[in-house]
């Protein structure tokens, strides 16, 4: 059960809807023909969530893994230097893309005294390859060297303002939010990358060093929040 202990919060509506342009070759209905009849649906895009800007405090949670553990926000901070939740989802076709590039820098900095956090906030009852059960699946077969946490209730993911997977955010040992948006600008070809937008800024608060960009817009599939 998510226990859900806001900080700062600050009531915000977001009532956007991106289109995204996908190359040719990259076929949603064939491979995912979820995410074209979830992507119609206004609750997607409508909903009243509480935004976490940059510089403020990030919500704190208590939310079970896919190791049958609770984990708390506030015990990662007291442990490391950072932390970056990804927002994620199983069935969405960015998080899949993007997973072998959370996992290496899963390794690069965790020595450094950084890890990273998966959050899945989607609604189960409407999709059920978001259940508990199809995320230990999901984790083992992806081989996720990350803890992957599950928000039942959507209070976790709302309390963040998520919208949209995958979306980073970068917390600092104070529990502020330091960077969030993408985790680099090339979902689709990693080695055409030009901005490792998290990595950038993962670098930089180790460092001690001013993050730039604080804060860019993620590309990814709109959550499915519960009705």
């Amino acid at each position: 059960m998510a226990h859900w202990l806001p900080y700062n919060p600050i009531q915000s509506v977001f009532l956007e809807r991106i289109f995204i342009s996908l190359p040719s070759d990259f076929c949603f209905q064939h491979s995912y023909p979820c995410i074209l009849s979830s992507c119609e649906s206004e609750n997607m895009n409508k909903v009243e969530t509480i935004n976490t800007p940059v510089g403020s405090y990030a919500p704190d949670f208590e939310l079970p893994g896919i190791d049958e553990q609770v984990h708390h926000l506030s015990r990662y901070l007291k442990k490391f230097h950072a932390v970056g939740v990804i927002s994620m989802s199983n069935y969405c076709p960015y998080v899949k893309l993007y997973l072998d590039r959370l996992k290496k820098i899963q390794l690069k900095f965790y020595k450094q005294g950084f890890t990273l956090i998966g959050l899945n906030g989607n609604d189960a009852t409407q999709l059920p390859t978001e259940g508990f059960e199809n995320m230990k699946a999901f984790a083992k077969v992806n081989e996720l060297n990350f803890p992957y946490l599950w928000d039942s209730t959507q209070d976790v993911t709302r309390s963040f303002g998520i919208n949209k997977t995958p979306t980073a955010f970068l917390i600092d040992t104070e529990g502020i939010v330091r960077y969030k948006g993408m985790i680099d600008d090339q979902p689709y070809n990693p080695s055409v990358v030009k901005e490792n937008y998290l990595t950038q800024a993962i670098a930089s608060l180790m460092k001690g060093q001013e993050i730039y960009p604080m804060e860019t817009e993620p590309t990814g599939t709109y959550l499915l929040w519960r009705k």
